[in-house]
């Protein structure tokens, strides 16, 4: 029997589809998070394996996604440039430190003295960690103001986010002038490193929010599933295919100093699953565009079969409905837009809620949905491009509220010596 709610008259799953695409709500991006299903095939690294710190990129990219997130925004506090690179100084050394393993600072201190790293982490393996650094626009300016001299050399790219149709975001769970993501295979080392960045950044910047996340990938490999139960990432681009990083990832030579980097758009997404979980298996289908067994297209039998958006069924429908979020996002449908999608799941307990959508429930509920995680190499004509139509077309909306929302520019990977965005300060006076 359908878990559908039927005491709402004259649902179908057509008429609601249909109703649904006329209507202005918040946008979903949710079945495309994650990392490409080719990717998904390996085997999980051991915990012990180490990921660089220094490079042309970042680490926790294109890296093969570990199981465990951590993204943090700060605001700073100080007023002097020479501050602010003394701490990506510490940053540097910290992180490169961390990844390898080791305590974010040596030991060695009088035990009349605060240890220089809390220890939480002490004989547990390096667990893949990977340490992500950006830049928000408070960084250039704030509040009208150009705090350390870095206007001028604010990306083009690192534009303010427009509003998207439904937008609900709540000013605690958005923006930042710095960030930080903390990827691991272990939710404790994550959380060691996070906690010993935190602690390098006193008297410079203040953690202003954070966001914890968690991906499971399945005991035989393949694509990981999202808090929907439908396969997370299929439709990704292969960070396999060096060429299409360049193109869809890596900032070119129109960058500057952030040749090399990439920019992050983060959006917090609250799924309201008690709706989801009543909603039949076949309007579900419909709203994400594939099978949810298989991951396949609609009309399709593999998961790597790609999207037929041309067939239709023997009624002249569309068998991938017009508002179907795998349409909707598809490259083919906004001018071969593409972005590198790192999303992960979050569970933050419960909440009191009031449902936008029938049948209108309010009450505690899961606080519960998709941190969503963005690469790409310019979010003009990547994430905002396709959010424009995602936020105004996609049925999924009914089901997610985007509640947080933030904008870094991640600079190129540091070089042994130097530390993460060097070249941003280079040339400056003073």
């Amino acid at each position: 029997m359908s878990r559908h709610d039927e005491n709402v008259p004259g649902l179908s799953r057509r008429r609601f589809l249909g109703a649904a695409s006329s209507l202005a709500v918040a946008a979903g991006v949710i079945g495309s998070g994650g990392v490409a299903a080719a990717e998904r095939l390996a085997k999980p690294r051991a915990l012990s394996a180490v990921e660089p710190f220094y490079g042309v990129h970042q680490g926790g990219i294109v890296t093969v996604q570990q199981t465990h997130s951590l993204f943090a925004a700060f605001d700073l506090e100080a007023t002097q440039r020479a501050d602010v690179i003394a701490l990506l100084k510490r940053w540097t050394v910290a992180a490169n430190r961390m990844s390898r393993g080791e305590t974010a600072q040596p030991l060695a201190v009088p035990k009349d003295a605060a240890p220089l790293d809390g220890g939480s982490a002490e004989g547990l393996r390096a667990s893949r960690l990977t340490v992500t650094f950006g830049f928000g626009p408070g960084l250039f300016m704030s509040d009208g103001k150009d705090r350390y001299g870095l206007a001028s050399r604010r990306p083009e790219a690192l534009v303010d986010l427009p509003k998207f149709n439904g937008d609900q975001l709540v000013a605690e769970k958005c923006g930042g002038d710095l960030s930080i993501q903390v990827c691991a295979d272990d939710p404790q080392v994550a959380f060691h490193a996070l906690r010993e960045l935190l602690a390098l950044a006193d008297g410079v910047a203040l953690i202003k929010w954070m966001q914890s996340g968690f991906t499971s990938p399945p005991a035989g490999g393949g694509t990981t599933r999202n808090l929907m139960g439908f396969k997370d990432g299929t439709n990704n681009p292969s960070t396999r295919d060096g060429q299409m990083m360049d193109q869809v990832v890596w900032v070119g030579d129109e960058g500057g100093w952030m040749k090399a980097g990439s920019y992050v758009v983060v959006r917090r997404i609250r799924i309201a699953l008690e709706h989801w979980d009543r909603t039949e298996r076949g309007f579900q289908e419909e709203v994400v565009g594939r099978d949810k067994a298989s991951g396949a297209p609609l009309g399709k039998a593999h998961e790597s079969d790609p999207l037929d958006l041309g067939a239709q069924d023997k009624e002249g429908n569309p068998v991938i409905p017009d508002n179907a979020h795998a349409r909707l996002s598809a490259a083919a449908e906004n001018d071969g837009a593409q972005i590198l999608r790192r999303a992960y799941s979050y569970n933050d307990g419960v909440g009191f809620y009031a449902e936008r959508w029938p049948p209108w429930r309010q009450g505690m509920m899961l606080d519960a949905g998709l941190f969503f995680v963005a690469y790409q190499r310019d979010p003009r004509s990547g994430f905002i491009k396709i959010n424009k139509k995602l936020a105004t077309q996609d049925i999924m909306n009914q089901f997610t509220t985007h509640v947080g929302s933030a904008i870094f520019a991640c600079p190129p990977g540091a070089r042994e010596g130097s530390f993460i965005g060097a070249g941003l300060f280079e040339g400056l006076a003073g």
